[in-house]
């Protein structure tokens, strides 16, 4: 991921929350807008209540790493966010991919996808 792909404004995180769309999955809630670049630019989060800092940045390993798989797959020009539940504390990478995958389809951002 690119420094320009990453959210960092607390102008866009507003924006995104207040005008956005959001999908609720098992392990995550998803918030996504239109940005009107060429590319995505994208976040993720986990507050304290998924646990220590151990687990939290392995719920943001776990999203990354499937954002990352789905590369190309991902339609351009948004604003992604990705916030872990506390439900996600032990689960395994295929679960977490399941999930962010599902939350994509019911978004209409995977490329085939009307």
């Amino acid at each position: 991921m690119l420094k320009k792909d990453i959210l960092r404004k607390k102008e866009d995180f507003s924006a995104i929350y207040k005008k956005g769309k959001s999908v609720p999955e098992r392990y995550i809630v998803f918030f996504y807008r239109k940005n009107n670049l060429l590319y995505n630019r994208i976040a993720f989060l986990a507050s304290k209540k998924v646990g220590n800092s151990v687990q939290r940045n392995r719920a943001k390993r776990l999203m990354k790493e499937s954002y990352r798989l789905l590369g190309d797959e991902i339609k351009y020009g948004y604003d992604i966010i990705f916030i872990a539940r506390n439900s996600i504390n032990d689960m395994k990478f295929i679960d977490v991919d399941k999930s962010v995958k599902r939350a994509l389809k019911k978004a209409k951002l995977l490329e085939g996808e009307v």
